[in-house]
């Protein structure tokens, strides 16, 4: 966790890492992207991706040279913690409005990287997916399109149209 560059060695010959391929699809692929971010994850979980540091946070093109420390921190979140410090200095309403949940979960600028190394822990504590949670039994789901008739339902409604169609004709008659 320290935003240098990490490759599992092989061991006696073996491959010390599945080799694997980064798939981008349509993402834009700009130097810092989230998308390099979340490969470097990968890359540090001991996976082997053929990479450049060049696509990472903290590359500088001009002096060809990778930053680890600049990318460790966007990976604990300095960041978001230097826009809440702002924030919270320049406009105190729209902190309380952009930083509502972290309010309510007492999370200060300050411990947001203690937060990350905290999640970091429990994920290589457990790294097993958390149980799936039972969906809540809710009322009735709201419909905004006419459920589908089935076979029998549409006759039985084309049959009442044709009879409210011969009531009126006949109601007619009788008026003339």
């Amino acid at each position: 966790m320290t935003g240098e560059d990490y490759t599992v060695e092989s061991i006696d010959g073996k491959p010390g890492a599945f080799r694997c391929y980064l798939d981008i699809g349509l993402a834009r692929t700009t130097t810092g992207a989230r998308l390099f971010g979340a490969m470097k994850g990968a890359i540090d979980g001991g996976l082997d991706i053929p990479h450049s540091e060049s696509r990472f946070f903290g590359y500088d093109k001009e002096a060809k040279k990778y930053d680890a420390e600049a990318h460790k921190n966007r990976i604990f979140g300095k960041h978001v913690a230097d826009y809440m410090t702002s924030l919270k200095e320049e406009d105190e309403d729209s902190f309380k409005r952009q930083f509502s949940k972290f309010i309510a979960e007492g999370i200060a600028p300050e411990a947001i990287e203690g937060m990350y190394k905290k999640a970091h822990a429990a994920i290589r504590a457990n790294p097993d997916p958390l149980p799936k949670k039972e969906k809540k039994a809710e009322g009735k789901q709201k419909r905004w399109n006419r459920k589908k008739f089935t076979a029998s339902e549409r006759k039985d409604r084309i049959r009442q149209k044709k009879e409210a169609i011969k009531r009126k004709a006949g109601a007619e008659d009788k008026a003339d």
